[in-house]
């Protein structure tokens, strides 16, 4: 046995001898022809200084070959790919990365997105009453866009108004802006015609899906998009998860999740000729149709894990059915309360 030790971070040591041994801290760099590791605990030195495996060694009186030793290439091998690009930068990717030798990474950042929730009849706190109605969208949104990857800069209450919705789309420097109702023809919509008034490009005006049919994507002239959600809220929960969340998915780098289905436990009715997005409850293998529904309606999406697609016509009990997950459903977004 060795006088001298080997300690983690020191240099290496000389090459061992046969029949000769050292004392090794945990971390340390094994030297040079070293057979095999025994550790503290299943081992002694006598009193001529011989290393003899005691009992309690597993398998008992043995020391295999590389035991105990971590060898180099393990984890990796020179030119591995360790992750693809488009993966999602975690707690655990910064410490590989670290390990790996890295001192930084290249990564897009988290798309910056401003939520404008239009509509002189909103109450922002309190009962409902004459005439006016809570505004659902101004507390959903945000957490929901942040669950899909966007980093909310600012969310502003902003009446019927076309110019004040102008100055708040001019003025934003946000890379996507996301408004709440508007998006009709009726006499105080008046996204359209601001979208048309600053010049941008209407990439997605309306969609044959229910709710949520006047949704709308619009790019300007500085590359920002806007997302115009319907202001019925479960219209705006089908924007959100069929515009923003690929949007903000494309923006990020993030790859798109593989779809799936299920069958429906029960029927449901469906449109006469656009697509149907209901609520639904996983229930082991099967999708289970919740009721309150509507567009303006949130008590079914609330108690839900995904969105499945109804094409028009309707849905037969056990009939496949395209499910689209809510972030909460895998851990994204949510709190407990009593």
């Amino acid at each position: 046995m060795r006088d001298e030790g080997v300690l983690a971070g020191h240099a290496a040591h000389p090459p061992l001898t046969d029949g000769e041994a050292v004392r090794i801290a945990t971390g340390a760099r094994t030297p040079p022809d070293t057979t095999a590791v025994l550790r503290s605990e299943h081992g002694r030195t006598d009193d001529k200084g011989r290393l003899h495996v005691t009992a309690a060694a597993r398998p008992p009186h043995t020391v295999s070959h590389g035991q105990d030793i971590r060898p180099r290439g393990q984890e990796c091998r020179s030119g591995d790919q360790l992750l693809p690009v488009g993966t999602l930068v975690t707690p655990p990717v910064l410490g590989m990365a670290a390990a790996a030798g890295y001192d930084t990474l290249t990564a897009v950042p988290r798309p910056r997105a401003d939520v404008f929730v239009l509509g002189d009849e909103l109450l922002g706190e309190g009962m409902p009453h004459d005439g006016l109605i809570r505004d659902a969208l101004g507390p959903l949104l945000p957490p929901w866009l942040r669950a899909l990857g966007a980093e909310v800069t600012a969310v502003r209450r902003v009446g019927d108004d076309e110019q004040a919705l102008f100055e708040a789309i001019t003025a934003s420097d946000a890379d996507v802006v996301v408004t709440t109702g508007g998006t009709a023809a009726g006499p105080v919509d008046h996204v359209h015609p601001v979208l048309r008034r600053i010049g941008a490009e209407l990439l997605v005006d309306g969609v044959n899906v229910r709710p949520g049919h006047p949704m709308l994507l619009a790019r300007t002239a500085e590359n920002q998009h806007l997302v115009g959600l319907p202001g019925n809220p479960l219209a705006a929960v089908s924007g959100l998860v069929t515009l923003a969340e690929p949007l903000l998915r494309t923006l990020a780098a993030r790859p798109a999740l593989e779809p799936y289905t299920l069958p429906l436990r029960d029927a449901v009715q469906g449109h006469p000729y656009d697509t149907r997005l209901v609520p639904v409850s996983l229930r082991g293998d099967r999708a289970l149709p919740l009721l309150y529904n509507g567009p303006a309606m949130l008590r079914g999406i609330a108690a839900a894990d995904a969105l499945a697609v109804v094409a028009p016509g309707g849905a037969r009990p056990g009939q496949e059915a395209e499910l689209l997950d809510l972030p909460w459903a895998s851990g994204g977004i949510g709190v407990c309360f009593t």
